[in-house]
């Protein structure tokens, strides 16, 4: 999108388009870019909606194009947001499956709120963790691509009570994330629930800034730390055996600064994989932490394989975590992870 002039993304983008039909059960690399051609027949083709913030698009808000999506939709639409910061909390009900959200550049196209856990709202009780989030999905078969998802909310010092302030909460299954920014600091990312893949995502917090009870394979993307001074990565909130979640991080690097766990037990079973990441010297040397419960430290699956850089697996890491064989970490190295021959086809 970068070499294309204004007037060129205009001839495209104000026109509807057909090129990609949505193929029932799968996210393909067509649901996450636009296309050229000019023909809608109103009957499974793709629909894109512009918005603009100057009122050349269709809507100058995202929810007011997310409102033209109707309910039970069954083919793939896509929502283009020219440059700009949209300052809104918006939600992808589970009534609209099947959106992707297109922007111009993760570097200038901002969809950005303010909330916090311990925010009063509109009844007299608290926000909660679950509703500060800037942008919720709550829709199978979402897609993103070039936007950054934003809590501006102040950075939180650990142990300090109410400060989650999420940027981007995903609680449906199957959903893809390309070339994204996730800002924020306390609980940055609510990977809630549901198969999820991340490529080529920036994601910053400082404590507990990716959590959740999802299962998601997170590659190429970095994790940026803006702990003041410590804080940690992943929460795994994975209970009992029979829940098939965790996270593993595929080729990331850690970046940033503080002192950071790569993972903390939430969950009972929290299960965290770190494989082929280049982990920077502000990993604390033991690792992980046990939430505080020890009898955690026997049913945790946390390791890391292949790891690189200052932070990388040591002598000094808690026991109870591991150093991955291969075949151990094999099934945390591709898309099978999160079963996607099931529902992507890239």
């Amino acid at each position: 999108m970068n070499g294309l002039s204004i007037a060129s993304l205009l001839l495209i983008l104000t026109t509807h388009t057909t090129i990609c039909r949505c193929e029932d059960g799968f996210i393909t690399w067509g649901d996450l870019h636009l296309g050229r051609t000019t023909s809608f027949d109103g009957d499974g083709g793709d629909r894109v909606i512009v918005v603009d913030k100057r009122g050349k698009g269709d809507s100058s808000t995202v929810r007011g194009a997310l409102d033209m999506v109707p309910d039970g939709n069954p083919a793939r639409v896509k929502i283009f947001l020219f440059p700009g910061i949209y300052r809104e909390k918006v939600v992808v009900p589970i009534t609209k499956p099947y959106v992707t959200f297109i922007g111009n550049d993760s570097a200038n196209t901002v969809i950005s709120w303010n909330a916090r856990a311990s925010d009063r709202s509109s009844d007299g009780g608290y926000v909660g963790t679950l509703d500060s989030a800037t942008f919720a999905v709550e829709a199978e078969y979402f897609c993103a691509k070039g936007i950054t998802f934003e809590n501006t909310s102040p950075n939180a010092k650990p142990g300090a009570k109410g400060m989650q302030a999420v940027a981007l909460r995903v609680s449906a299954d199957k959903a893809m994330f390309l070339d994204c920014r996730i800002l924020g600091s306390q609980d940055t990312l609510f990977d809630h629930n549901g198969r999820h893949y991340f490529l080529d995502c920036f994601i910053q917090g400082s404590i507990d800034f990716i959590f959740g009870d999802a299962k998601s394979l997170y590659q190429e993307c970095t994790l940026h730390s803006v702990a003041t001074s410590y804080g940690a990565i992943a929460a795994s909130q994975r209970n009992s055996t029979a829940q098939d979640s965790g996270f593993s991080f595929f080729h990331c690097r850690l970046d940033g600064h503080g002192s950071l766990y790569l993972g903390r037990a939430w969950g009972r079973y929290a299960t965290v994989v770190y494989s082929f990441c280049e982990l920077d010297g502000i990993v604390i040397p033991q690792g992980w932490d046990d939430w505080g419960d020890p009898s955690r430290r026997r049913t945790v699956w946390f390791g890391e394989f292949e790891c690189t850089g200052r932070g990388a697996y040591s002598s000094e890491r808690v026991p109870w975590a591991k150093s991955l064989t291969y075949d151990e970490a094999r099934p945390f190295l591709d898309l099978n992870y999160i079963d996607g021959d099931q529902w992507l086809r890239l």
